[in-house]
C-alpha cells in the first residue's frame, strides 16, 4: 500500500506549471503526466528508490508514494510543491513581467533537494540540442536505472552513482554522449556525496560546490540549482536563447548577449531566475530566421 500525505498551499497555486521544470522532454521516464491530470515522479533519494504521484484536489494536493524512497519523498513534499518559496518577495519592475505575473499567480519555485537528479541531465544538456540531450536521457534511463517502485508503468528511476560509474564507454557512445559530458558525470558521480550537500547550501556556496568538478560551469550549476534548491537568483548565464528572448521580450531588440541580460535583470536582483520564469511563460520570443539546428548523431562518429 502507498504512503500518503496532502498538502495545501497558502494561495494560487499552479501544480503542472511549478512542477513542469523537472521534466526532460517528451517520453522521460522519471516523470510522466497521466490522462486524469496526475502528475507522477520517480526518484533516486538518499533512502532508495521511489516513486511519488500527486493530483490536485480542491485547494489541495495529495500524494501518494511507493518504494524505499517513499518516506522521504513524502517528508519533502511541501518544498518539492514549492511551500519554502516566498513570491511575495517579487516586484515586477516591466509591464510585460507584471503582466506574466499576473497572469500566473500560481507559479511556485519547486526546491527537490536532490543534486544529481537534476546535474546529470543538465550537464547532458551542455552545447547540444534539447533533442538530443532529452533522447540520451531517455536511453540512458532505460538501459541502466531500474524499474519505479509502485504501480507506474513505463517509468524509471536514474541508476546510482556507483551503476552511473559503471557505464562503458560505448554505451555512452550509443546514447549519442560525446566523452566530455560523460567524462563530466563521471567525475560527479564520484563526489556525490559532497555534491548532495550543496542542497543544504545557499547560492554562492552551493554554485562554487558544484563548479569545483571540471566540466561544470556557470550553466550548468544555475539549470542545476533552480531545481534542487529552488533559488530565485540562479539566473542562467551562458545560454544559446535565454538573453535573446529576455532581451527581445523587454526592449524589443535583437541580439542580446549574457552582459545585457543582466543589467536588464539587474532591477530583479535577488528575484533574478523567476523573473527570467515569467517573461518565458509571457511567450514573446524574437521570431525565428535560421532553421533549428540539426540533431548530431554522435553514434556515427
Amino acid at each position: 500500500m502507498p504512503a500518503h500525505r496532502r498538502w495545501t498551499p497558502s494561495g494560487p497555486y499552479d501544480l503542472a506549471r511549478s512542477l513542469s521544470v523537472l521534466r526532460r522532454g517528451p517520453g522521460d521516464p522519471s516523470f510522466q503526466v497521466t490522462a486524469d491530470g496526475a502528475i507522477w515522479r520517480a526518484s533516486r533519494t538518499p533512502q532508495g528508490a521511489g516513486t511519488i504521484r500527486l493530483a490536485g484536489r480542491g485547494e489541495a494536493v495529495e500524494a501518494q508514494a511507493w518504494g524505499p524512497g517513499a518516506d522521504w519523498l513524502l517528508e519533502h513534499l511541501p518544498a518539492l510543491l514549492g511551500a519554502e518559496d516566498d513570491p511575495s518577495a517579487f516586484t515586477p519592475r516591466h509591464r510585460l513581467v507584471h503582466q506574466a505575473h499576473r497572469r500566473h499567480p500560481g507559479l511556485r519555485l519547486i526546491r527537490t533537494g536532490l543534486v544529481l537528479e537534476s546535474l546529470i541531465p543538465s550537464i547532458l544538456e551542455q552545447k547540444v540540442t534539447s533533442d538530443e540531450a532529452y533522447r540520451a536521457w531517455r536511453l540512458l534511463l532505460w538501459r541502466h536505472g531500474e524499474p519505479a517502485p509502485g504501480p507506474a508503468e513505463r517509468m524509471r528511476v536514474m541508476p546510482d552513482p556507483r551503476a552511473w560509474a559503471l557505464i562503458p564507454s560505448w554505451e555512452w557512445h550509443r546514447a549519442g554522449v560525446d566523452a566530455k559530458r560523460s567524462s563530466t558525470i563521471l567525475r560527479a558521480v564520484r563526489a556525490a556525496r559532497r555534491l548532495e550537500e550543496a542542497a543544504a547550501m545557499d547560492l554562492p556556496a552551493a554554485s562554487a560546490r558544484l563548479q569545483a568538478i571540471p566540466g561544470i560551469g556557470p550553466w550548468t550549476a544555475a539549470e542545476t540549482l533552480q531545481r534542487s534548491n529552488g533559488t530565485p537568483d540562479a539566473i542562467t548565464v551562458g545560454d544559446l536563447h535565454l538573453p535573446r528572448i529576455i532581451g527581445y521580450a523587454l526592449t524589443g531588440e535583437r541580439g542580446t548577449d549574457d552582459a545585457a541580460m543582466l543589467e536588464l535583470l539587474a532591477p530583479y536582483a535577488g528575484q533574478r531566475h523567476r523573473a527570467a520564469r515569467l517573461i518565458l511563460l509571457s511567450g514573446r520570443v524574437p521570431p525565428r530566421r535560421a532553421p533549428r539546428f540539426s540533431v548530431r548523431d554522435f553514434r556515427a562518429i
